[in-house]
């Protein structure tokens, strides 16, 4: 591993990290989920290799408007400090992060409108208490390109630092750390079928931070571009709707040198959903510390949700009207903001999308009553140990563990050892 590349990144992960941990890791995990057991198997994984954890609300999931949750981001740090009581993990071991947080939940807006709503968001976050803070203005608002210019991205990017900055001393609050960028993948993964992804060029890269030092200077904050660790780049890692583009460090060789001449900060990979144990610990030798994963935790869960329905049918002979995947086909027919512009094709195609995408849009609709309920109702259908032969038959993922004896074959256990399972491959990837 390059020498330069090695210690920028050990530096930026030690200011993000702080006294949180003895010993620095190669990376951390960036866990960008709100469904409770997804959290909670987190905050077990953590607790079991004794190292803190990187918790992140996106800016749709969680805003000062409550987003598709309904939770301010106060509201979503007392939810995962709530969870970490339960499990008995120390609070003081957990860093809240925010993701995209910019313009995007307003952007068919004006952008002077949008941006106004993006402050107000940066402040809540900062109030909260969230330290580590992604700016994302990269997108364009209403009557704007798709893509912006750099220059443009990095002034409304310095605005959003500023307020935070600013409110951050006001109310007493750590200064945060922040990460930036203007080739940002799109919040919960493409839209399109994946072809040959275009990687950012090195020189794309350097301007990023050449216009962001700029953009800061001329807000006055040149003492928070201090406090940015890391830039979010494009290294030919995304998910679709049916396929994954698997990372390749030989196209990425370029980007990676990149970072020798960028002292103190590393890159931040998004959309690292589903990738193999062997392409994340080749994103971390490259310098991308922070493997940000969300999608792929709550389909982990939807797979075991959906195992066990499965399972309840067999056992009880009969399928039942109110199942998990009868109760979501529902929600989402009744609701389909947050899929019908992602999914297309025949209604039968939208169907498979809707239950079974890598996308994994379901996971809106967890939050749903009518859904909380039907999980419920599922988990006390089992009044003891499944059989291992239905576990092998429908949950694959988790067969292993329980045969060895370190799961039980019981509902909730099964459906946390499935998010675990899918969180394993980051720990390998990122434990020193």
């Amino acid at each position: 591993m390059n020498a330069s590349i090695e210690h920028n990144r050990r530096a930026a992960l030690a200011q993000l990290l702080g006294s949180r941990v003895t010993t620095l890791p190669r990376g951390i995990t960036s866990v960008c989920s709100a469904h409770p057991l997804v959290i909670e198997a987190a905050l077990r994984r953590a607790t079991l290799e004794d190292s803190a954890v990187l918790i992140e609300a996106t800016c749709n999931q969680v805003n000062q408007e409550g987003g598709y949750t309904g939770m301010t981001p106060r509201d979503f740090r007392r939810f995962v400090e709530g969870i970490a009581g339960v499990v008995g993990f120390p609070i003081d071991r957990i860093i809240f992060g925010g993701d995209h947080l910019g313009p995007n939940p307003w952007k068919k807006l004006p952008a002077e409108e949008a941006m106004i709503r993006a402050e107000a968001m940066i402040a809540a976050y900062i109030e909260a208490g969230f330290e580590k803070i992604h700016l994302d203005t990269s997108m364009g608002c209403a009557g704007e390109p798709a893509a912006l210019a750099d220059e443009l991205t990095a002034e409304r990017a310095a605005r959003l630092a500023k307020v935070a900055e600013e409110t951050a001393r006001r109310h007493g609050r750590r200064l945060p750390a922040y990460i930036i960028g203007t080739e940002v993948p799109p919040p919960g993964g493409a839209t399109h079928a994946l072809d040959e992804l275009e990687i950012t060029r090195p020189e794309a890269a350097a301007n990023t931070l050449a216009v962001h030092r700029a953009a800061f200077a001329k807000a006055g904050i040149e003492t928070a571009l201090e406090r940015v660790i890391g830039i979010v780049v494009q290294p030919g890692v995304e998910f679709g709707n049916a396929n994954v583009a698997i990372y390749r460090p030989d196209r990425a060789r370029a980007l990676t040198g990149a970072l020798d001449h960028m002292p103190g900060l590393l890159f931040e990979a998004h959309s690292t959903d589903y990738q193999p144990t062997e392409a994340l610990e080749a994103l971390v030798n490259g310098g991308f510390a922070i493997l940000k994963v969300g999608p792929g935790l709550t389909f982990a869960l939807r797979e075991a949700l959906y195992g066990l329905d499965a399972i309840a049918t067999v056992l009880g002979g009969e399928i039942l009207p109110d199942s998990i995947y009868a109760t979501m086909e529902a929600i989402m027919l009744e609701n389909p903001g947050h899929w019908s512009s992602h999914y297309g094709g025949s209604a039968r195609e939208q169907r498979l999308q809707r239950h079974f995408s890598y996308s994994d849009r379901i996971r809106y609709y967890w939050p749903d009553e009518r859904a909380a309920a039907a999980v419920q109702a599922l988990f006390t259908r089992f009044d003891g140990n499944i059989p291992e032969t239905l576990v092998s038959q429908y949950l694959g993922r988790v067969y292993p563990a329980v045969i060895a004896g370190t799961v039980l074959p019981r509902p909730r256990d099964l459906c946390l050892a499935a998010i675990d399972a899918a969180l394993a491959p980051y720990s390998t990837a990122t434990i020193a």
